[in-house]
């Protein structure tokens, strides 16, 4: 089967894989050749692609999953391999989005730092298991 990974700016990845594992807005999710057609929105969160026994790992900030024919389609925002990640960058941005929401007396938009939270852990997931 075929994924095709998509932002607004590049074509991320489009390689024939053998498993798809992403994260949908309703918890994560695996797709093996002749699946049923799916389409589903994304969470921010951490795709993989299984290609024989390597596995390649992208962030994807949410976007829209579609699965028919056996090609796999993401389109998103924003989406990364490991090499694209600044490990430094991602801790800062978690550590500053952890010290908001544990800070009882700010005012914190709660949802903004747990999106900001969301997508820090994503990276460093992808930056730190990733074998790019």
């Amino acid at each position: 089967m075929h994924l095709k990974i998509i932002t607004h700016d590049k074509i991320v990845f489009d390689e024939d894989v053998n498993e798809i594992y992403t994260k949908g807005v309703g918890g994560e999710f695996g797709i093996l050749k002749g699946h049923v057609p799916v389409m589903s929105a994304l969470d921010v969160g951490v795709t993989r692609a299984v290609q024989d026994n390597k596995v390649a790992m992208f962030t994807t900030m949410g976007g829209i999953f579609q699965f028919k024919d056996d090609n796999a389609l993401i389109l998103t925002d924003i989406a990364e391999s490991g090499s694209d990640i600044d490990v430094t960058r991602a801790k800062s941005a978690k550590e500053r989005a952890e010290a908001r929401l544990a800070d009882k007396h700010a005012e914190v938009d709660a949802k903004r730092a747990e999106a900001a939270l969301a997508r820090a852990k994503a990276r460093l997931k992808v930056a730190l298991n990733s074998s790019d």
